[in-house]
């Protein structure tokens, strides 16, 4: 059901993870810490994605370098306080929109570029509101929009399956947009259940006054992968009628895993780039198909 990880996705997970461990201590640590990072690539099962070693690459930097369970904590601090800091001027650009979700969708998408792990290195808040200065320009399939919107009309539970932190804020309006316009929809945001990356938590949903209900998916994989969700969860996507799963680790868990899911993300890697044909950073609206 995942995009099981290749020879491309160990080399891009390795030198990344490596390239970080160099900044924080001295080669001997970073040697030791690349030994130990192939002894997990080793340990795990065939069958995973990228995504299933960041627990175990987590623990690795905090057991190495002492960097604690939440390495990115500040980073998501500092992203949950960008969104909020814009978050009534992006507000008032959705309301003044013609097609409101769409907006809300497009400023969602946007958001997904906040991302300190795929994007080690090059993420930049400056060229972010550079981004969201032409938010509404973006160019999305408008079939599987409309798709998504003649089963929001019909639907009544919709799950959120968010990303990362700060990310998470842009989602809340694009959320309160559909709130808006398909009041029937009971609407359940879900987070990770601990830390992951950069990736939302419940904490980072309070901090951006979510409000709809927050579960979260029981794991600190970045993602959701399935092997490993909670019960809640699990139930609440066997209970939707449809499944939103925003940024690339829910694609990359969740692609053909059968559930009614709509994609909303940036392209990151080259995984994704060959499997669209598309350049990196392009916005995506993709529709699962069983």
């Amino acid at each position: 059901m995942a995009i099981c990880i290749d020879t491309r996705c160990l080399l891009c997970h390795f030198n990344k993870n490596v390239d970080i461990a160099r900044g924080l201590g001295t080669e001997a640590q970073a040697t030791a810490f690349a030994r130990e990072l192939m002894k997990i690539y080793l340990e795990s099962p065939d069958d995973v994605g990228a995504t299933w070693y960041g627990p175990a690459t987590a623990e690795l930097f905090d057991r190495i370098y002492g960097t604690g369970p939440d390495r990115f904590l500040e980073e998501k601090r500092q992203s949950n306080a960008f969104v909020l800091e814009r978050m009534e001027q992006i507000r008032e650009k959705i309301h003044r929109a013609p097609d409101r979700v769409l907006a809300g969708l497009k400023f969602a998408i946007l958001g997904n570029y906040i991302d300190f792990s795929a994007l080690y290195g090059e993420m930049r808040f400056e060229k972010l509101d550079e981004m969201l200065l032409s938010a509404l320009e973006m160019e999305l399939d408008m079939e599987v929009y409309a798709s998504l919107c003649a089963e929001l009309q019909k639907g009544g539970k919709l799950l959120y399956l968010t990303d990362n932190a700060g990310e998470i804020g842009f989602d809340r309006l694009f959320a309160e947009a559909i709130a808006e316009k398909y009041p029937q929809m009971e609407i359940t945001f879900c987070v990770r259940g601990g830390p992951a990356l950069n990736d939302a938590t419940r904490e980072d949903a309070i901090q951006v006054g979510i409000p709809f209900p927050v579960i979260d998916n029981g794991n600190c994989v970045p993602g959701t992968e399935l092997k490993v969700i909670g019960q809640e969860a699990k139930a609440a996507m066997d209970r939707a009628d449809v499944i939103i799963a925003k940024g690339q680790a829910n694609a990359e868990t969740l692609l053909d895993s059968g559930y009614n899911i709509y994609y909303a993300f940036l392209i990151k890697c080259v995984r994704f780039i060959e499997r669209y044909n598309l350049p990196k950073l392009t916005p995506m609206l993709a529709k699962e198909r069983k």
